[in-house]
């Protein structure tokens, strides 16, 4: 059963006690709010602020899984803290596994602070979870796939589009690193597992995934210099540096160019287009 009351309760002093700049907002000039204030952490969690402001007064419906998931995510809680508020809103709490949804907050505050950087952050098999600004400027929304779709290297394999954002020169090298990829994550996580129902997936789909696939290779690890393909800017060249969280398995990918090079100046023109919109 909800306990409205000390749901209510909990999430009043968890939006207290985040400020804006621990999750990437503007302070203002003339803030008097204690902490975030209600419609700021409706606009975080990704609902209406008066669903939201419902809940603290302890008025609102039964929130479902998903909305807490919402909460527990746009109020950066731990996991600990996460699976609290699921059982406050009388829900199970999730089943902690490798590489679920829920970002840790100090990973999030990292992102919160790049928002002139392309960036994102990725589960262990390509899934992204949230991008920067910048990010969704340079490779486009990638986080609104469903499925198996979801994965970027599942996409590799089965649609041109995703291919596109990359330079011809590198596909076959993709195509090997991310079968090597899956297959370490498959033989650490085991069957059954979601690596697992991915290859298969793969297998049934791709003829070049199973080419790939039965080489067997392991350990081939992205390049330094990543060359992609802009729809609109043409060819980059990015240097990809990584932040790993071991406990949840995500990483952090952030993407930078040579100071001075054209694929500098082209990543300028983005984020000034980007802030322009």
């Amino acid at each position: 059963m909800i306990n409205r009351s000390d749901l209510a309760e909990f999430l009043r002093r968890r939006r207290d006690s985040l400020q804006p700049e621990d999750v990437g907002l503007p302070r203002g000039l003339r803030r008097r709010t204690e902490g975030l204030r209600r419609e700021e952490v409706a606009t975080l969690c990704h609902m209406s602020t008066d669903y939201y402001a419902r809940l603290e007064r302890g008025t609102g419906p039964s929130p479902s899984e998903q909305m807490i998931a919402a909460i527990a995510q746009g109020l950066r809680l731990s996991l600990v803290e996460r699976d609290h508020l699921f059982r406050l809103a009388g829900h199970r709490p999730p089943v902690h596994v490798a590489s679920g949804d829920h970002i840790a907050p100090a990973l999030l505050r990292v992102l919160d602070r790049l928002d002139d950087t392309p960036a994102e952050i990725v589960t262990e098999l390509g899934e992204t979870l949230r991008q920067s600004p910048l990010g969704v400027a340079l490779t486009g929304v990638s986080t609104e796939f469903t499925g198996s779709a979801r994965s970027l290297g599942y996409r590799w394999f089965t649609d041109p589009a995703t291919r596109a954002r990359y330079a011809d020169s590198e596909h076959e090298f993709l195509s090997r690193m991310f079968a090597s990829g899956l297959r370490e994550n498959v033989t650490l996580r085991g069957r059954p597992s979601r690596g697992a129902a991915l290859a298969d997936a793969l297998l049934a789909e791709s003829a070049e995934f199973r080419r790939v696939w039965a080489a067997h290779e392991v350990g081939i690890r992205p390049r330094e210099v990543k060359h992609l393909v802009h729809p609109e800017l043409g060819p980059l060249e990015l240097s990809c540096q990584t932040l790993v969280d071991p406990v949840q398995s995500h990483f952090l990918l952030i993407y930078t160019a040579t100071p001075g090079s054209r694929s500098h100046e082209m990543l300028q023109m983005l984020a000034a287009s980007a802030q322009a919109r």
